[in-house]
């Protein structure tokens, strides 16, 4: 397949009339609809949105790459669009875009389509041919101006092909003593595989070109892994480079210099890339434990909030769907008990297996904040520190309390600082005991001494607070029914179904079983309820502020807050504390206060909104619920700095 049948001429605009990044990419994608390269215009934008998420397509020098492969696209196409005067697409050096190249690919596109978009990503690395594409004013032009790139660089391929077979022969037969040229091994890797991955690699080979350096670079795209560095190539190189955006095999470069980046890195920092890897200036990386820096050069650490976010985040996303899947069954199931009563078949079916899926939250949100530190050794300590944080294990304590959801995040960390701590201590072991260690060794001390660090020390404290809470609690009475509403409520959002939220709760449910009075019971059903609708409103309304995939969940926590589900907020609160915390707390203090105000009774122990016929005043009930969720989304949307462009 040529570029003639990608670049349609019919499919270019020449003059792009957008002046945002959100509208040129509408005005691209209803271009496709028109000529029929894509038949669900929503679906596809989606999936462009959401890989701009990732980082953005906007690679630097005036281009910008906006990619999807997804069932809407027909037929693989590369849409050529051009903006006279420049569209501030969040490009990665700062700088306006002025060429757009939207490349649609079907979700089942053969490697015909595929070696065809990587040869154009590739393409766009030639200065000349992108200052000839701007000065371009016909469909024809561009065509022709492709055509002749294309043509020259497959030459190119040729002669790069018999040239690196000659470098492997000379290797191969060159004395053990004589001078040879800086050999470098890279990898290029972005998450759709489609265009960065290509241009990254064709940036580093120009630029190791120009330096006199030998390079061979594996690429890891929509086509697979093509030209696999071989185990004499890796031995021989000086250094690695690796340009990723996702996860590659990384074992097989354990005792090399290597340099870890985003791909965006590979296609705007070559130079600087090539010479930490060729001058032996970037740290060594250790299969085992992670990469360790023996010539400690900061510029290739991470900062430790980056570390501590990207594990926090590797937690928060493989639970999340057990909040959305669990949550929306569990509400089903408040429908049906109002419906059918609380002792048919189908509410206890959807109520059960709903809570079967939060009874694995914090073990999830642990098990994999865990693995994120100390791979997969760390998953059996941090799933079962997650579980213990989730019981009350600390049985010589007298207040039995769980540890809950802030537990469960120490007991990710934790358990993944073990791995990591045993693996540094076991380094030296002889090498007849190294295969022991995934199998005996870190599972049996991993686990004991993530236990013991949460059954001593975690889950005691968390007891405590959570005696001290109910106590002063109880100690308040009722006397002051406004004060005691605001602080319940306020505290259902203090951490999510945590220690507070449930010495609240617990509070609220002795009362009412006490006194059948279902007044504190309103206040904490309101309190619990604020913390989802709130996340939902904001990232209804503040959609710029968010991730595609945080808007998505945002729109679930509509349901699971009107079913007094407070842990759809947990993945937001996780990730934001600050924001979402505080923004909650004082949503639903006032929420609390104002039904103890307004003198409103829900004479029920859960269900939320669809518990509404039984409360006394339910307009004012529902009222409540609406202030405060309104008051805490419009803080936290305000409040919430926008999402930045990683680089």
């Amino acid at each position: 397949m040529d570029l003639k049948q990608l670049l349609l001429k019919d499919a270019m605009i020449m003059d792009l009339k957008a002046t945002t990044k959100e509208d040129a990419i509408e005005e691209m994608v209803n271009k496709y609809y028109d000529v029929g390269v894509i038949d669900d215009k929503k679906l596809y934008k989606a999936d462009i949105l959401k890989r701009e998420a990732q980082t953005s397509t906007g690679i630097g020098e005036g281009i910008a790459m906006p990619h999807a492969r997804d069932k809407a696209v027909k037929r693989a196409t590369v849409l050529f669009a051009k903006s006279a005067k420049g569209i501030d697409y969040q490009s990665l050096d700062g700088q306006p875009a002025f060429l757009f190249f939207m490349i649609a690919a079907p979700d089942g596109a053969d490697n015909l389509h595929l070696q065809a978009l990587a040869a154009l990503s590739s393409l766009l690395i030639n200065p000349e041919l992108v200052k000839n594409l701007k000065a371009a004013t016909t469909t024809d032009e561009v065509q022709q101006l492709f055509d002749k790139a294309m043509a020259e660089k497959e030459a190119k391929d040729k002669a790069d092909e018999a040239k690196q077979k000659a470098q492997e022969e000379a290797a191969a037969n060159a004395a053990p003593d004589s001078a040879k040229k800086p050999y470098v091994v890279a990898v290029t890797a972005c998450p759709t595989g489609i265009a960065h991955t290509y241009m990254a690699e064709a940036a580093l080979k120009e630029q190791a070109e120009k330096m006199g350096i030998d390079i061979k670079v594996e690429t890891n795209g929509s086509e697979g892994v093509k030209h696999k560095l071989t185990a004499s190539e890796i031995s021989r190189a000086d250094g690695v480079i690796i340009a990723a955006d996702k996860k590659v095999d990384m074992p097989r470069f354990d005792g090399k210099h290597l340099v870890n980046r985003p791909v965006s890195d590979g296609i705007n920092k070559a130079e600087e890339l090539i010479n930490l890897a060729a001058e032996q200036k970037a740290p060594v990386f250790h299969a085992e434990g992670g990469a360790v820096a023996e010539d400690d050069d900061e510029g290739e650490s991470k900062s430790l909030w980056s570390k501590i976010y990207a594990d926090l985040m590797n937690g928060i996303s493989n639970m999340l769907p057990f909040v959305v899947g669990g949550g929306i069954l569990m509400a089903i199931s408040f429908l049906l008990e109002n419906s059918v009563g609380a002792h048919s078949q189908w509410f206890l079916f959807f109520n059960n297996v709903g809570n079967y899926a939060f009874s694995f939250l914090i073990p999830v949100l642990a098990a994999y904040i865990a693995v994120s530190i100390g791979d997969r050794p760390a998953l059996l300590p941090g799933f079962v520190g997650g579980y213990m944080a989730s019981q009350a294990t600390a049985s010589f304590v007298s207040s039995k309390s769980p540890a809950g959801f802030i537990g469960g995040l120490l007991a990710g960390f934790i358990a993944g600082w073990v791995i990591v701590f045993l693996k540094k201590w076991l380094k030296n072991l002889p090498q007849s005991l190294a295969g022991l260690k995934t199998i005996l060794i870190y599972p049996v001390l991993g686990l004991l001494l993530t236990g013991a660090i949460m059954y001593f020390a975690v889950d005691p404290i968390f007891a405590v607070v959570n005696h001290a809470i109910t106590s002063f609690l109880e100690s308040m009475g009722t006397g002051n029914a406004v004060i005691l509403g605001t602080l319940l409520g306020g505290m259902m959002s203090i951490d999510m179904g945590g220690p507070f939220n449930k010495a609240a709760y617990t509070f609220a449910i002795g009362t009412f079983t006490a006194t059948h009075d279902g007044a504190l019971m309103a206040a904490v059903m309101v309190g619990g309820m604020i913390p989802p609708l709130a996340i939902a409103i904001a990232t209804t309304f503040w959609k710029n502020k968010f991730t595609e995939q945080e808007r998505q969940a945002g729109l679930s926590n509509y349901i699971l807050g009107l079913s007094f589900i407070t842990e759809g907020a947990i993945p937001f609160a996780a990730g934001d504390p600050l924001h979402v915390i505080v923004s909650s707390v004082i949503g639903s203090a006032i929420g609390g206060g104002l039904t103890q105000f307004w003198g409103v009774n829900v004479p029920a122990p859960h269900g939320g909104i669809f518990v509404t016929p039984l409360a006394n005043k339910p307009l004012l009930y529902l009222l409540a619920v609406v202030i405060g969720a309104v008051i805490s989304g419009v803080i936290y949307g305000v409040w919430k700095p926008a999402k930045k462009v990683t680089k």
